[in-house]
């Protein structure tokens, strides 16, 4: 087992501690995308979307890169200044890592903007040797005072009912409770598969999250 970190303090903690499955996309979005990875949306356009939503909180988890952090933080800093009322909005990333010898994505949240232990993921890609275990991720993560989060557990090669367990021994957060797997034009959770998650994580003692995972051009669907 990890030594313990003092991740539980972090002030992200008390907001996934009130996940459900109607948090997204209405409330809670903990994973998205912009042009600055593979989405659709430009940083300002997705911002533009979060706010018309009326977003309480938001990260942006473009894979390997943090660039639409400062952008949105700028126009969200200006929306306020004429009254609006904008989201929350904490760094994020999206980072390839290998889990039990499976590729998986881990959603680093909330850490330190520009900490160096991130460095070997804001290249645009996936990095190669030591930096690419799940562990070393978990580690970087928390060494920038962030959360690590296992995405989309129900999508990869290797079951869920074995990755969060693992995950939970190497020291993560938490993972992503609530998803679409079925990709519907509205994002919505897949009942049957996040109702397991959602068990599985409680049973470890891990933080829920959730995410439209956007590619496209709605902030409301994948």
């Amino acid at each position: 087992m990890p030594v313990p970190s003092d991740a539980r303090h972090h002030p992200l903690v008390p907001v996934l501690e009130t996940v459900t499955a109607s948090c997204c996309p209405g409330r809670l979005n903990f994973h998205c995308h912009t042009t600055n990875s593979d989405g659709s949306l430009h940083a300002e356009a997705l911002a533009a979307q979060a706010l018309s939503i009326g977003l309480e909180h938001l990260a942006v988890t473009d894979h390997h890169s943090t660039d639409s952090f400062r952008p949105i933080q700028q126009w969200f800093e200006q929306q306020s200044e004429t009254g609006a009322t904008t989201p929350h909005l904490w760094s994020g990333m999206e980072i390839s890592c290998l889990l039990e010898g499976c590729l998986v994505h881990v959603l680093a949240l909330g850490f330190e903007l520009d900490h160096s232990a991130l460095e070997p993921y804001r290249q645009g890609q996936a990095p190669v040797g030591e930096p690419l275990k799940a562990v070393e991720v978990r580690r970087r993560i928390h060494a920038a005072g962030g959360l690590a989060v296992l995405a989309h557990p129900g999508r990869y090669r290797l079951p869920f009912h074995r990755l969060i367990p693992a995950a939970a021994d190497l020291g993560f957060d938490g993972a992503e409770a609530f998803y679409d797997y079925e990709m519907q034009a509205r994002w919505r959770p897949t009942p049957l598969v996040c109702e397991s998650v959602t068990q599985l994580l409680d049973k470890h003692g891990l933080l829920r999250s959730c995410g439209t995972d956007t590619h496209g051009l709605e902030l409301c669907g994948r």
